[in-house]
Parts: structure tokens; C-alpha cells; sequence
């Protein structure tokens, strides 16, 4: 198996300290993060390419799928304060090569935190080079 997820993850969750230092970050998922603003990032999926496979069913490449979350409980604001984050991370996710597939506003448990899901698909080598499919 091909695992880049601790490489990924310590790039975005890097930006996003960067930019919100007193916020929180997550690499599994919550719901009811401990301080806002907050990201998580997870490795949602990892399968063999298989058209890449050799003779000896070797694995060469991985689709990779990613799910952010971002969450904000301010009173007012809360949406902005998340596109914010997320047009920041995307552009993180797309300067690595991640194509984004869907990105849309989710229901939380708690009415009183606004959260935004972004999920990313790519190819990855087993030299960790990414491709967009």
C-alpha cells in the first residue's frame, strides 16, 4: 500500500496552523472539535490503480481520496470564516495536486457550529509524485 497520508497532512494542517495558530486540527475525524476555527483532514479512501499494476500485480500507483472538513462556531460569520479556511487549503490541496470533487455545506450535531466538507481525489506513485487523473 502506498501511505502518504502523514506527508499530506502535515503540509495542510501546516498552512492552517500558519494562518490560525490558536485554532484546532484533527487527521480523524470529530464532531465537536475543542477549539475553533477547526480543520480535519482524513484519508477517506486508498485503492490500487490498477491499470498501473505489473506481472507480479506489484502496486505502482494509489487513487487517493481525501475529505476536509472545516468548522467554525463563531455567532456570526461562521460561513465566511469557513470558505476562508477552505479557499485556503484548497488551493494547498490543488498546489499538491488534488483535484476537488465535491465541496458542499454539512449538517453538524451541534446547530451551533457551521462545517463545510471538501472532498480531493488524485493519483499517487510509489515515489509519492501525484497525478491528477
Amino acid at each position: 500500500m502506498i501511505d502518504a497520508e502523514s506527508a499530506i497532512y502535515s503540509t495542510i494542517s501546516g498552512v492552517f496552523k500558519e494562518h490560525y495558530p490558536n485554532g484546532s486540527q484533527y487527521g480523524e475525524e470529530v464532531d465537536s472539535p475543542a477549539k475553533f476555527p477547526c480543520m480535519v483532514l482524513i484519508e477517506s479512501d486508498n485503492y490500487t490503480h490498477e491499470a498501473s499494476l505489473d506481472a507480479e500485480m506489484h502496486e505502482h500507483n494509489a487513487n487517493l481520496m481525501y475529505t476536509l472538513d472545516i468548522y467554525s462556531n463563531k455567532t456570526s460569520g461562521a460561513k465566511q470564516e469557513c470558505k476562508k479556511i477552505l479557499g485556503l487549503l484548497d488551493q494547498e490541496m490543488q498546489n499538491l495536486g488534488f483535484v476537488r470533487t465535491t465541496c458542499l455545506p454539512t449538517r453538524n450535531q451541534d446547530r451551533k457550529i457551521y462545517r463545510i466538507t471538501a472532498r480531493y481525489r488524485a493519483v499517487i506513485s510509489e515515489e509519492y509524485r501525484i497525478y491528477r487523473r
